[in-house]
Order: structure tokens, then sequence, then C-alpha cells
């Protein structure tokens, strides 16, 4: 697992069962794009929403919405050959703790009108 660290750019082995059900909860976490590659060579890159875990990889899956739009897919857990986590992940660091943090090094700096502000998601 990669947790704590950044997942972006993050290739996981799928040597095992185990590895590839633990790097799909990972992607399942994640709020960027993921690729997937099938067995049969295709590709497909979007954000994963939604995943069923089975007692198999034939009755596991995961729904993925395409970056280049298109239907949303489903893919079998036991088609995948590959993962890839490609894109950023917008809530990286935008914790309520990573907010509360700085909120407190402004009000320690003597800061006024601090206030409940989003941050940008770039």
């Amino acid at each position: 697992m990669n947790a704590g660290k950044a997942r972006q750019g993050w290739v996981p082995e799928l040597a095992s069962e185990e590895d590839l059900r633990l790097a799909l909860e990972e992607a399942f976490d994640y709020r960027g794009d993921i690729r997937i590659t099938r067995r049969d060579g295709t590709a497909v890159e979007g954000y994963l929403f939604d995943r069923q875990g089975g007692a198999s990889l034939a009755g596991s899956w995961i729904r993925i919405i395409p970056t280049a739009g298109g239907n949303r897919q489903r893919v079998s857990y036991s088609e995948i050959a590959a993962l890839e986590f490609t894109g950023k992940d917008t809530a990286a660091g935008k914790s309520w703790e990573a907010w509360v943090k700085k909120y407190l090094e402004k009000k320690a700096a003597g800061e006024k009108n601090i206030g409940l502000e989003p941050e940008a998601l770039d």
C-alpha cells in the first residue's frame, strides 16, 4: 500500500490478488484520475467512482467515468493487468487537520478576519 505518500504517478505492482485489491482500494480513495490497462491491452483513464468487492476477482468490479467522455465503464477485477495513478489528487493536503494548522498559524501571526474559506482546486 502507498499510505501516507503522494500517489500521483504511482504504478503499483499487481503480483497477487491481494496486491490488486489493495491498490484498487487506494484508487477508490484517490481523488484524481487513474489508468486501468486490461489484459487485452485496451486502457481506460478516468475517475474511479464505484467498486464492489466479491469473493473472486471475476465477481468484483470497478466503475470509471472516462476522462475522454462517453459512457461510464464497468471493469471486472479479473480483467485488470495494470493500474496507474495518473491525475493530481485534488484533495491532497486539504484535510481538516491541514486547514486547522494553517488557521492557527495565521491567528498566531496576528492576522484578523480569518474565515472558513475553501482553497482553490487549481
